[in-house]
C-alpha cells in the first residue's frame, strides 16, 4: 500500500513539475506573498478532486459528451491569451509596482477566481490528472485508492513548496527588473500554452 501511494506521489510530482499556467500563478503569488495559503489550498484541492475523478473512471464523461473537449480547449485558449496580455501589460508598466508591499494587493476573491479558472479551464490539467493519473492508477488494481491518495499528496506537497518556498527568491526579486522579467516569462508561457491548445489539437 505504501509503495503504491509513493508511486502515485512520484507520478503526480513528475506531471506537474513543468512550469504551466497554474504553476506560474502560484509562483507569482508566493513571491508577492498574497493569499498564498488560499492559492495552495485551491490548487491542491482542485487536483485532488480531479485525481479522484480519474481514479474512479470519470474520464468516460469525455466519451459521453463529445463536445466537452473542444469547449474546454477554446475556453482555455481565450482565458490564457487574456491573462498573458495582462502580464505583458504589468511588465510594460514596470516592475516597481509589482514588488511585495507596493501598490494595492489583489483581493482574495480575485485571486481565488483567477486560480480556479487557471485550474478548471486548463485542458492540460484534465489530461494530467483525470486521463493520465486515472489510466496509470488502473495498473495498481486493486489499490487504486492508495495510488490516488499518494498522487493527491504529491500535488499538495508540490504546490506548498512552490508557494511558500517562493519567498526564498525574495532577494532576487527585490530588483524591480526581475519582476518585469518574471511577468514577461509568465506572459510568454500563457501564450505558448494557448498556441499549443489552439493549433495542437
Amino acid at each position: 500500500m505504501f509503495e503504491t501511494a509513493l508511486q502515485g506521489w512520484l507520478v503526480a510530482i513528475s506531471l506537474i513539475l513543468a512550469i504551466g499556467a497554474q504553476n506560474a500563478f502560484v509562483l507569482r503569488q508566493g513571491l508577492r506573498r498574497e493569499h498564498v495559503a488560499w492559492v495552495v489550498a485551491v490548487c491542491a484541492t482542485s487536483d485532488a478532486i480531479l485525481i479522484a475523478a480519474g481514479v474512479t473512471g470519470f474520464s468516460a464523461a469525455s466519451k459521453a459528451l463529445p463536445w466537452l473537449g473542444d469547449a474546454m480547449r477554446w475556453g482555455g485558449v481565450a482565458f490564457l491569451v487574456a491573462y498573458g496580455a495582462l502580464r505583458f501589460r504589468a511588465a510594460w508598466q514596470g516592475g516597481a509596482s509589482l514588488a511585495p508591499g507596493a501598490g494595492p494587493a489583489a483581493s482574495l476573491k480575485s485571486v481565488i477566481g483567477t486560480c480556479l479558472v487557471l485550474t478548471w479551464a486548463n485542458p492540460h490539467v484534465y489530461l494530467d490528472t483525470v486521463a493520465m493519473i486515472g489510466s496509470i492508477s488502473a495498473q495498481y488494481a486493486p489499490h487504486q485508492t492508495a495510488f490516488g491518495i499518494g498522487a493527491a499528496l504529491g500535488s499538495f506537497s508540490f504546490f506548498s513548496a512552490l508557494g511558500f518556498g517562493a519567498r526564498l527568491l525574495a532577494p532576487i526579486f527585490a530588483n524591480p527588473r526581475a519582476w518585469v522579467v518574471l511577468e514577461i516569462v509568465i506572459g510568454c508561457t500563457m501564450w505558448a500554452i494557448a498556441a499549443g491548445l489552439a493549433f495542437g489539437g
